[in-house]
């Protein structure tokens, strides 16, 4: 394959590498699904469409955790402990900041590099494009694409804490929150709203002098789950121990996740959750495209300023102005 290095692929090529598993065809496809050129976008879906029928069969894991809770680590030593029970890895780094922190993706990756040397793993970051709704589109369809290349474990990280934990909950099956010992509740940036989408809660760095601490954290977070509604109906996140560094406590996490499978798919919650994902991704990616087209329509970037302007000095109600917009827009 290495002579389709330097020229474009047709569609069948790009769906047989990634069905032969070509690394490089791999790469390359998700590539082309992260590109915003109209031409490429075309034959991107064209891709998706002819991978679609082989993607959906992996556990998609999504991952998120305050900064310093060791998630490189800890996704490293469970990729590779993964491995060597004979599932294949697919892990995408998401980070809607990285426009503005250029490279801290990409150390991540490097940092995980005993797990990206291995043959059964691929490691991927997701560029923010400026744009969550980007970032939410391009991950979405590379999962479809990892899946249809035969990695049957995906996980999504995310870097930052806000927006994107919502928007990775809404395509993952699972959804874990790491957390450290010791920080201090008002500084681990994990409020109420993150710690309601987990289905579990992980105490990272549990080991030595601060496994004691851990343990206390264990007890806090049992408690407040109490108070919360599951983010999964029928399923009580479990709050785990864990040392990534030491390498104990990654059976039982990636137990808990087999657990929650096994129960979900036996109550039709599994399927349940990924078609009310695929739906609201259809009207999320249908709002952004009118929402697109809208603004480059040909009759409103001409009038918007202006009434922008009328708007900002108060000669304008907001609502009339909506409505005299939508009315150029349909040209009455």
């Amino acid at each position: 394959m290495g002579d389709n290095t330097n020229r474009s692929l047709t569609t069948t090529q790009y769906v047989d590498g990634v069905r032969q598993g070509d690394r490089s065809i791999l790469s390359r496809a998700i590539t082309l699904i992260e590109s915003n050129a109209e031409h490429h976008q075309q034959q991107a879906q064209q891709v998706l469409y002819e991978l679609l029928g082989h993607a959906g069969n992996s556990i998609r894991l999504g991952l998120t955790g305050v900064p310093g809770a060791g998630k490189s680590t800890f996704i490293e030593t469970l990729g590779l402990r993964l491995i060597e029970r004979g599932h294949r890895v697919a892990v995408i780094a998401v980070d809607p900041s990285s426009s503005l922190s250029k490279g801290s993706i990409l150390g991540d990756k490097t940092r995980m590099e005993l797990l990206s040397q291995r043959d059964e793993a691929f490691i991927r970051p997701s560029p923010s494009g400026g744009a969550l709704g980007g970032v939410a589109r391009k991950t979405r369809e590379t999962i479809h694409v990892f899946e249809a290349a035969g990695y049957d474990t995906v996980i999504v990280e995310t870097i930052g804490v806000g927006q994107s934990e919502i928007a990775v909950r809404s395509m993952v099956d699972f959804f874990c929150v790491l957390l450290i010992a010791g920080a201090g509740d008002e500084l681990q940036g994990i409020k109420r709203g993150v710690i309601e989408l987990a289905d579990a809660l992980v105490i990272n760095k549990a080991d030595g002098d601060n496994l004691k601490a851990a343990q206390r954290a264990q007890q806090y977070y049992q408690q407040a789950l109490q108070l919360l509604t599951p983010a999964t109906a029928g399923w009580e996140p479990p709050v785990l121990l864990a040392s990534a560094l030491k390498g104990t406590g990654i059976d039982e996490v990636w137990a808990a996740v087999e657990d929650y499978v096994t129960r979900m798919k036996g109550s039709g919650q599994f399927n349940r959750r990924r078609t009310c994902q695929a739906r609201d991704w259809l009207h999320s990616m249908l709002r952004e495209r009118v929402l697109q087209r809208f603004y480059e329509h040909p009759t409103i970037a001409p009038v918007l300023p202006e009434i922008e302007r009328q708007v900002t000095e108060g000669t304008l109600p907001v609502t009339a102005a909506v409505w005299k917009l939508l009315d150029e827009y349909h040209g009455r």
